[in-house]
């Protein structure tokens, strides 16, 4: 047996789990000692465990504060993060498709804009004016829009990478039974898709779900409250009540962090499986 590699190994996994006790762990307990906290004790801002255990309590209070607004809240995270990843996925799928089977000069075209569009940052002003010709400034089916134009660049980069590992020749096979394009698409090559579609559902959900500006510049007023706007609320000029405010950050850290802790393993596989052919 070789010692000096065991030990040597030995030592890598130690500094990884330090710098990942730094980097995650610390941060996140120090949110929680801080949320259990009274408010005299969460505005000293001191790493300590808190005298009287308020978790519980804090938490009650914030899912009750403006009239059970943090249901309102939570809603509609959920309806704007599942409506913009349905469209994000089902777009992304089928450009991705065209574009890789396509491989010509019209798919080049494409390719560049949407290259562009990963690079080229938002404009919020022309998006504020043309949201409010089409009526749709204000609501969520417009923030739902922003958020697939804004989400959907990437996904096909990691669809059309997927999709160029699936042999050509099961679409042909398919023709030749009597399919017909969608048919190919939808029955064939999009459950082939289905690591690299959790790759997008998962990302993209996180991305949409903790997204702060854009809700805060295209669903302004009380009734469009997102999940993250609602650290607002216990934070003012004047005085802040930490130990709601992290009660808060507990509250909507919950259902993302569920959400990788079920996928993490589509995530990897399908953010490697597009990268290796054969």
């Amino acid at each position: 047996m070789n010692w000096r590699k065991f030990f040597s190994t030995i030592w890598i996994d130690i500094l990884t789990f330090i710098v990942i006790a730094i980097v995650f762990l610390v941060p996140f307990a120090f949110i929680f000692v801080t949320a259990a906290k009274t408010p005299a004790e969460a505005s000293q801002f001191q790493f300590t465990w808190p005298a009287q255990f308020r978790l519980f309590e804090n938490i009650a209070e914030v899912m009750a504060f403006g009239n059970y607004r943090m249901f309102l809240a939570l809603w509609n995270s959920f309806v704007l993060t599942v409506g913009s990843v349905t469209l994000i996925v089902l777009l992304g799928a089928l450009v991705a498709y065209v574009l890789q089977r396509r491989n010509d000069r019209t798919a080049a075209v494409v390719s560049s804009f949407m290259l562009a569009g990963l690079v080229l940052p938002p404009s919020v002003v022309p998006t504020i004016f043309l949201l409010q010709r089409l009526g749709l400034y204000k609501t969520l089916p417009g923030l739902i829009l922003v958020e697939v134009a804004l989400g959907l660049a990437f996904a096909i980069l990691i669809l059309r990478a997927f999709i160029g590992t699936i042999p050509k020749e099961l679409d042909e096979a398919a023709i030749v039974d009597g399919a017909s394009p969608l048919q190919v698409f939808f029955r064939i090559v999009l459950p082939l898709l289905r690591p690299a579609v959790v790759t997008i559902v998962v990302t993209s959900s996180v991305g949409i779900y903790n997204d702060f500006v854009l809700p805060l510049y295209f669903l302004p007023g009380a009734q469009n409250v997102t999940a993250q706007l609602t650290l607002y609320s216990f934070i003012s000029q004047f005085t802040s009540q930490y130990n709601l405010l992290f009660a808060n950050v507990i509250v909507i850290t919950i259902p993302p962090l569920i959400m990788f802790l079920f996928f993490q393993r589509q995530i990897v596989a399908g953010m490697t499986s597009g990268a290796v052919k054969g």
